[in-house]
């Protein structure tokens, strides 16, 4: 029986400074108390990225908050993590970040049947006059929607 979906944090700049191209699950390698932590939403993922070292997928800066009610067991909130995907993907996603000059972000954490993941994005970032037309282009719909809710 599947439990669903429980979002813990998400990276909501990550969409504001890159294109998303394409998203993948993958699990993570935690140890300790870090579950803990994590189910209690003390997780941050600003300017958090991943990169193939040796062959694995290794997630950089993710924050996640030693539980407080831990003890010796609580490890580094920043210390790199490895995630867990298989070989090929690894390789096709190191290839794409190697020649197109793409990089690997985090979107979000969430528990999938009481299990942690990541969603993984290959993104390409933007340039400030990117981010100047997304913004327009939103605040044109928001208004779009504003006319047609008052025109009811």
């Amino acid at each position: 029986m599947s439990k669903g979906i429980k979002v813990i944090a998400q990276n909501r700049k990550a969409r504001h400074d890159y294109f998303v191209l394409e998203t993948m699950e993958a699990g993570i390698e935690l140890k300790g108390t870090e579950v803990k932590s994590i189910r209690a939403g003390a997780v941050n993922l600003k300017d958090s990225f991943a990169a193939v070292k040796n062959g694995e997928m290794i997630l950089y800066n993710v924050h996640i908050s030693p539980y407080e009610k831990g003890n010796i067991f609580n490890k580094d909130p920043l210390r790199p993590r490895r995630l867990l995907l298989h070989k090929r993907e690894i390789l096709k996603l190191s290839q794409k970040v190697a020649q197109e000059g793409l990089t690997l972000v985090p979107l979000s954490f969430y528990l999938k049947d009481s299990r942690v993941k990541v969603e993984l994005a290959l993104c390409k970032g933007k340039k400030l006059y990117d981010k100047r037309e997304s913004a327009a282009l939103r605040d044109t719909e928001r208004e779009i929607d504003r006319a047609l809710k008052n025109r009811e």
